[in-house]
């Protein structure tokens, strides 16, 4: 599931819980002798990753985030391919999750993970297929050690 898919899902789960929080604008004042005041509303928040998302990405093989110490380490091994590779820290996780996806997905064509990955991490800079090699070791070091 790719991460707009999962945006957009958030955001109608979200959208939804504040509609059904909603009360009406009938005028209390006529019933309030007989009827005692509705109990304040209790929605629960939605979880940061609803369940069913949380659960389609670990069966495509995307991690969950990592910790503040794994993506720091993460971050590091990154710049030292590239300085620009983990410049903007949120997306190079991000473009590791996917790729920890794409080993998923294809985890006896090589090849087909290397483009995909030297694709999603080429930016304005156009990382090389040794680099692309190097950042592969450091996602699956980092992110998705399982594969």
């Amino acid at each position: 599931m790719n991460r707009r898919t999962a945006i957009a899902l958030t955001a109608v789960v979200i959208a939804a819980a504040g509609l059904t929080a909603c009360g009406s604008d009938k005028d209390s004042s006529t019933d309030s002798k007989n009827t005692p005041p509705p109990a304040p509303s209790t929605v629960a928040a939605a979880p940061a990753t609803p369940a069913p998302l949380a659960s389609a990405a670990a069966r495509a093989g995307i991690p969950p985030k990592p910790d503040a110490a794994t993506q720091a380490a993460y971050i590091r091994a990154l710049n030292a391919i590239s300085p620009t590779l983990g410049s903007k820290e949120e997306r190079a996780v991000s473009r590791g999750r996917d790729t920890c996806g794409t080993i998923h997905s294809f985890p006896t064509d090589h090849g087909k993970v290397v483009s995909l990955t030297q694709q999603r991490f080429s930016g304005a800079t156009q990382v090389t297929t040794e680099q692309t090699e190097k950042i592969l070791t450091v996602v699956q070091t980092h992110l998705c050690p399982k594969h």
